[in-house]
């Protein structure tokens, strides 16, 4: 699934939190990053705080479950 703003951080990463499988983060440029890693939580809240924004990005999960989840988080928000 692809995304271009995540308007509430917070809530987002308490869902990816709940999912069982891997849910990675890939970028335009390929980059590839674990969203269940404190080291990424912590990127990603840094470069939030400082109004840097991820222009395009896809979401990858490792079940079809984590996948709804955060799709439904994606509608309410």
């Amino acid at each position: 699934m692809t995304f271009t703003n995540i308007n509430n951080i917070d809530k987002f990463f308490e869902i990816v939190d709940k999912c069982e499988g891997t849910v990675e983060l890939i970028t335009e440029q390929g980059d590839r990053f674990n969203l269940k890693s404190t080291l990424t939580k912590y990127v990603f809240f840094v470069k939030i705080r400082t109004n840097v924004r991820v222009p395009f990005a896809r979401i990858n999960t490792g079940n079809y479950a984590d996948k709804q989840k955060i799709m439904q988080f994606m509608e309410e928000n």
